[in-house]
């Protein structure tokens, strides 16, 4: 099974301590040796990095671990594959472009007899995370030509990763660099860090970090993983069934179905 991590903050912010974490995973002190991903959003771009090898002995993963890039959005997942080959084309997060935007997306789960028609968007690579991003925006477009709020796009969101559950686990993240979206089948993790800021310490590596010296009294920053990251925190754990809409680091909506 993967496992995913997100970011949503209200200020442009590093998820480096994060990320080191989830690296330890990747064939560390986890199985998943399959391959791994991360996508910076800045602005309209979108910073992607990815590699099928374990991001434990992963060069790109230790070049990202050198440069703490700063973003509002994160979308970042570690590999352990089930459905189709270890190859960079199956390496998540999956990127297509819609409405003149960047989406975004990574999934965490399995997917049983899910083969929808292909329509405007297509996978390139064989898993069915890919193939259920492809028919998820498939719907959107069908939907609604024309951009729309998020606010208006939810039912739509919310409809298909029900469906998308009921064939298996869906797990996932969601993003235009606007706003994150989260679904949770199984299992999914949350910490918001505010002002007052303190340490927090990796329950995978001997890194600590203090936060109260790296922001400010107004940041605010969600982090979002499969497995909770720190040992010295409290993270909310979603329910199955549960989304929610995350913008600049608040949960913005949110419900169960």
């Amino acid at each position: 099974m993967c496992e995913l991590l997100g970011m949503s903050a209200n200020v442009p912010t590093d998820i480096l301590f994060s990320f080191t974490g989830l690296m330890q995973r990747g064939g560390g002190t986890g199985p998943h040796r399959d391959g791994w991903g991360i996508a910076f959003y800045e602005g309209r771009g979108l910073r992607l990095f990815q590699d099928p090898a374990a991001s434990i002995d992963s060069e790109v993963a230790k070049l990202v671990q050198r440069y703490p890039i700063k973003s509002e959005t994160v979308i970042g997942h570690i590999r352990q594959a089930n459905v189709g080959q270890v190859s960079l084309a199956n390496t998540h997060p999956f990127v297509r472009e819609l409405w003149g935007r960047n989406w975004c997306f990574a999934h965490n789960g399995q997917l049983a007899d899910f083969a929808p028609p292909p329509v405007f968007y297509r996978p390139v690579g064989d898993t069915d995370s890919e193939t259920a991003f492809c028919d998820l925006l498939n719907r959107v477009r069908s939907a609604f030509p024309e951009p729309v709020p998020a606010e208006v796009l939810l039912p739509v969101l919310v409809a298909a990763c029900a469906e998308y559950r009921s064939k298996g686990v869906f797990n996932c993240l969601l993003s235009n660099g606007d706003w994150l979206f989260t679904f949770c089948s199984t299992k999914l993790a949350q910490i918001t860090r505010r002002a007052p800021f303190g340490p927090a310490q990796l329950k995978d590596t001997e890194l600590t970090v203090d936060f109260q010296a790296e922001t400010t009294p107004n940041d605010v920053v969600t982090v979002l993983a499969t497995e909770p990251l720190t040992a010295n925190e409290t993270w909310q754990l979603h329910r199955p069934g549960e989304w929610t809409l995350w913008r600049r680091g608040e949960r913005v909506a949110y419900g169960r179905v």
